[in-house]
């Protein structure tokens, strides 16, 4: 990236990388190291050309929490159920998200983490 004149990174976090989860202390943890990586290096890149910035989802339908929701329908439900919006996110919305932070129109998108969780850390 460097040597063709910049690009864009876009990182992927999760709304627990923004606040703490009980009884998660290992993956909160992770995905907040996700959130410092993106912002030490966006700080970094910056003259070379290279926007870094990271997406922080909240729940989303995905094959894996199909699985959980078939061993374990009323965990799935309780985190549906703190979702403001009350339900999971498509995929495809967090690809949109994804798509406009690799665009031109985030040029001046940097070192930012993206919340897409609907409304979970709002509350």
């Amino acid at each position: 990236m460097i040597r063709s004149g910049g690009g864009a990174i876009v990182n992927m976090s999760a709304a627990g990388g923004v606040i703490g989860l009980p009884q998660n202390s290992i993956y909160s943890a992770s995905k907040h190291a996700v959130l410092g990586l993106t912002k030490s290096a966006a700080l970094e890149y910056a003259k070379s050309g290279i926007r870094i910035n990271a997406i922080a989802p909240g729940g989303v339908e995905t094959d894996m929490a199909r699985r959980q929701a078939e061993d374990n329908k009323q965990f799935v439900e309780t985190l549906k159920s703190m979702q403001p919006i009350g339900r999971f996110a498509d995929p495809e919305e967090i690809a949109n998200a994804v798509v406009w932070l690799l665009s031109g129109k985030a040029s001046f998108v940097l070192g930012h983490t993206l919340l897409v969780d609907g409304g979970l850390i709002s509350r």
